[in-house]
């Protein structure tokens, strides 16, 4: 998908790179072109005025008869017909044409219908004019005007090759650069599933293992095969809460989880979520130690700050390992409040820091599938603190054990 979503990004960037490039040439060559046909036809206008009704004087080096205008530099030359249409005069500047082709050019132009135009066979634009006594016309040779617009065509065509050229690489990186993000959430997308697919997949397995030994011994009773319908319960409701975390990652994400905000005693809410799991912490020979300055008020969901503080407090007390201490400190600082839960176990590896919030994560993944975890939970609080707007660090050192550190902007 992303290489189709890759080379169709390529494709449409060309295309527009490509009619952008044809409309600018081709802007260049019309205006060119209307440039050359103006300054031919003001050649043709200026030879008209220059008087030629008898053989011109030759000229001193370096200066034109009295009353004269220099003719322009576009090759023209002019011829004065009688009523008759013979040749009387002509003159010619910066161009050289025989008997034969001057006679063709003088036929074909009195047998034109218009006063002016271009005459292809002999490459020559031509201006007609009735003088009184007889008929003037001036020519003007098209070769240069020709000339500058095939070249201008060879200059455009190298230069749209080479332009599209480096276009095309320069749009094959910044496709890699734009689509890095989508690349990187398509393949979290299909690690997530593979993952989701995964956990899920061990609960039923347990589930439909234990059903099948039930139907097998049909003629006990409950009490006879409990430990199976135990062993079943216990999978439906991990299975259950993976279910429930993984909606709440998805209404996350789509932007639809319900989200009541509402002034709230967060000291009250950090002690409410602390109780509960001190009999846990306990089996577990944690022991938890608080430090929650009273009265700290916040504004936020009360259901998810909850969850919060409850993901953090269960994750740290399962890996503060046998003896290990859980400390829980809630403090105001100026117009910030920080909640921080530490735990001295085994610390978390550095190079494991940065994906410790991504889902499915483990840094030790065998040791985390026998406490039961998931990879959730710190997904799921990283998701809540960015529902809240506040920040949350990890930090890990063999001295300080690890700590999570939540900053809330009041």
């Amino acid at each position: 998908m992303i290489k189709k979503l890759r080379s169709k990004f390529i494709l449409i960037n060309m295309a527009l790179i490509s009619l952008v490039l044809l409309l600018l040439f081709a802007t260049i060559f019309m205006s060119n072109y209307q440039r050359l046909q103006s300054e031919s036809h003001d050649a043709l206008q200026r030879a008209m005025e220059h008087r030629i009704d008898m053989p011109p004087p030759k000229p001193e080096m370096g200066r034109l008869p009295s009353g004269q205008k220099p003719l322009p530099f576009t090759p023209v030359f002019t011829v004065v017909l009688d009523n008759n249409n013979n040749i009387l005069y002509t003159a010619q500047q910066n161009v050289s044409i025989s008997d034969d082709d001057l006679k063709k050019a003088v036929e074909q132009a009195l047998a034109s219908e218009y006063p002016e135009g271009i005459l292809k066979e002999l490459n020559l634009r031509f201006l007609r004019r009735d003088i009184g006594e007889g008929i003037k016309i001036a020519f003007a040779d098209r070769s240069n005007e020709i000339q500058s617009m095939q070249s201008l065509f060879l200059i455009s065509l190298v230069v749209s090759a080479g332009s599209l050229v480096a276009f095309f690489f320069i749009s094959l990186f910044l496709s890699g650069w734009a689509l890095r993000p989508a690349e990187k959430a398509w393949e979290q997308q299909r690690q997530f599933v593979a993952d989701a697919s995964h956990e899920l997949k061990m609960p039923l397995t347990v589930i439909l293992a234990n059903s099948s030994i039930l139907m097998d011994h049909r003629q006990d009773t409950i009490l006879q095969q409990v430990k199976w319908v135990e062993n079943t319960q216990a999978e439906a409701i991990r299975m259950k809460k993976l279910v429930e975390d993984l909606l709440f990652l998805a209404k996350s994400d789509a932007d639809r989880a319900p989200l009541v905000h509402s002034e709230l005693n967060f000291s009250d809410t950090v002690w409410s979520c602390l109780l509960p799991i001190e009999p846990i912490a306990f089996e577990r020979g944690v022991t938890i130690n608080s430090n929650i300055e009273p009265d700290i008020n916040l504004t936020g969901n009360k259901g998810q700050l909850k969850q919060l503080v409850a993901n953090l407090l269960d994750n740290a007390c399962k890996y503060a390992g046998n003896k290990g201490i859980v400390t829980v400190t809630l403090a105001r600082d100026q117009k910030k409040v920080y909640l921080k839960i530490n735990n001295t176990g085994t610390p978390i590896p550095a190079a494991d820091l940065p994906y410790i919030f991504e889902r499915f994560y483990r840094s030790d993944k065998s040791r985390a599938r026998d406490l039961g975890g998931y990879g959730l939970g710190l997904a799921i609080a990283k998701s809540i603190v960015d529902n809240h707007h506040a920040k949350i660090i990890a930090e890990s050192t063999v001295e300080q054990g690890t700590t999570f550190t939540v900053c809330f902007a009041e």
